[in-house]
């Protein structure tokens, strides 16, 4: 069994409706436990629906990276795990995995970039300091682990020479 060394966020178990024609879990849903477990990770940290409101601020996401790397199924039970890699007064570059829950293995994987914002523009912004706080603890806690093969991966057809 392959345990994540990541925080972890929280769980979902694949839902009937989340199943396509090759009986697996459609990509889309993949997409949205990623964008679910990211509400978990700003909660954490600070950047609540409440904080977003009274500041007038939020974030978007500027890019993301999805790998596949093993299906899951009907009913099987996921965990969803958080890393921040690096971070900066307006931005926080992140790594998800999805896992699955009993057996362990990596089924997904997320990277993405993300901004904070002020509503009125949109236009970047600074986060307040107890957000930025937030985001170096986290990364600093994973300083010294493994960076994974997923992490700045680059999509191309790989050739033969």
């Amino acid at each position: 069994m392959n345990i994540s060394t990541l925080t972890p966020l929280h769980e979902q178990t694949v839902l009937p409706e989340w199943i396509d024609h090759n009986e697996h879990m459609n990509v889309a849903y993949y997409v949205l436990i990623f964008d679910q477990s990211l509400d978990v990770f700003l909660d954490e940290i600070g950047l609540t629906r409440k904080y977003r409101e009274s500041a007038n601020c939020t974030v978007y996401v500027l890019e993301t990276h999805v790998t596949y790397i093993q299906e899951v199924l009907e009913g099987d039970p996921l965990a969803m795990f958080v890393r921040v890699l690096d971070c900066d007064e307006k931005r926080m570059h992140l790594f998800l995995e999805m896992r699955h829950r009993d057996k362990g293995f990596l089924a997904a994987t997320s990277e993405q970039m993300i901004m904070h914002l002020d509503k009125s523009g949109p236009r970047a912004k600074a986060m307040p300091d107890f957000l930025q706080s937030a985001l170096r603890e986290r990364r600093d806690k994973d300083k010294d682990a493994h960076i994974p093969p997923q992490v700045g991966a680059v999509i191309g057809i790989r050739r033969k020479a």
